[in-house]
């Protein structure tokens, strides 16, 4: 599957648009070809990299059928790269196309005793400092660990898109919708099962959205899965989130991105222009505001060019990262040992709503 092919290690850097952030996205020429790949699982991710400047994550033939994929793609060209909502659509955007790859088979390999996947969203704006692929990174952060501590662990590819609404105002953010999620997921757990066969699902997920989480669990539901397990990551961690307003791109994610790899920080804003950085975020109590009225959100975006951060940045000096990652881990530990040992799994999408 060469995930190290696909997942990051520097921000702003490599022919994967989800590993830039915000600002150096803005910057993009309007002659950058930006691609959305539809490819089979099979494919190699250094195949798709052969089309194109800039990729969007790659969308799965087996994932899709003729209907689903002409919505799918309908969103997606309504979102991106700027909202269809958004006053900042012009000819001088970077334009998106759709390529796509011929279906091949995928190569056989073993039956993993637990296949582990995210589904985050990817294309999700993070502020100024962190690439929009915050929430994969996290989420592959804890999955590879995982990998490495049990034997028969093996991380899969992810989906990469999801529900999500905060980030469509600032631009460079895909909101898949719920309903399209859930019969996404449906299609690429049939096929990831049908691929690999594995013994058990593990689905994570770091992405604060309810209406998101509970359409990955009804997409699993809706599967032909018989035995797997959803965690929403940032649930262990709401002390540190949720209960002091740092939902998005705040100091709870710059600090867990930070202990994955500092490197995936833009070190032209972090961490010397922290002020700068919360000179720009909106409360969390005014993006709740603002949520039911997305138009009213683009203006108010628009009139005080926020950006991005949700939270507070702040935040970040009274985290231990060490810790925010283990408490992640530690959860997921407890539910590939419950997957591996044959145990009673309850299935839930985190009660939180963030």
């Amino acid at each position: 599957m060469h995930l190290n092919e696909y997942l990051p290690r520097r921000v702003n850097h490599g022919p994967w648009l989800t590993s830039y952030t915000l600002n150096r996205l803005r910057q993009l020429d309007a002659s950058t070809d930006m691609v959305l790949p539809i490819c089979s699982l099979g494919t190699a991710y250094s195949t798709i990299r052969t089309v194109g400047d800039l990729h969007l994550p790659p969308l799965f033939h087996e994932a899709l059928d003729d209907e689903l994929k002409h919505r799918v793609v309908e969103q997606i060209y309504r979102c991106f790269p700027e909202h269809e909502l958004s006053s900042l659509r012009s000819s001088k955007l970077p334009r998106l196309r759709v390529v796509e790859l011929s279906p091949v088979t995928p190569a056989e390999c073993d039956s993993p005793k637990v296949l582990a996947f995210s589904v985050d969203t990817a294309v999700e704006e993070h502020g100024p400092h962190l690439p929009l692929c915050t929430d994969t990174i996290q989420s592959y952060g804890v999955l590879q660990q995982l990998a490495r501590e049990y034997k028969g662990v093996v991380p899969g590819p992810p989906v990469e898109y999801g529900q999500l609404t905060w980030g469509l105002p600032f631009g460079y953010s895909i909101d898949l919708t719920a309903e399209l999620l859930t019969r996404y997921v449906t299609r690429f757990t049939n096929a990831v099962l049908d691929w690999l066969r594995p013994e058990s699902l593990y689905v994570v997920d770091v992405h604060g959205s309810i209406v998101h989480r509970q359409a990955i669990v009804e997409g699993l539901q809706q599967s032909r899965a018989s035995r797997w397990a959803f965690r929403w990551l940032h649930e262990p961690l709401a002390e540190f989130s949720s209960e002091r307003g740092d939902q998005h791109a705040g100091g709870v994610e710059t600090a867990f991105v930070e202990y994955v790899s500092p490197e995936l920080l833009d070190a032209d804003w972090w961490p010397h222009r922290i002020d700068d950085i919360a000179a720009g975020q909106m409360s969390f109590e005014r993006a709740v505001e603002l949520t039911p009225d997305l138009p009213r959100f683009f203006q108010e975006v628009a009139d005080t060019q926020c950006n991005g951060i949700v939270g507070k940045i702040e935040n970040y000096k009274s985290l231990d990262s060490r810790e925010l990652f283990d408490r992640a881990l530690d959860v997921a530990r407890s539910d590939v040992e419950s997957l591996l040992s044959g145990n009673p799994i309850e299935q839930s999408a985190g009660q939180q709503l963030w």
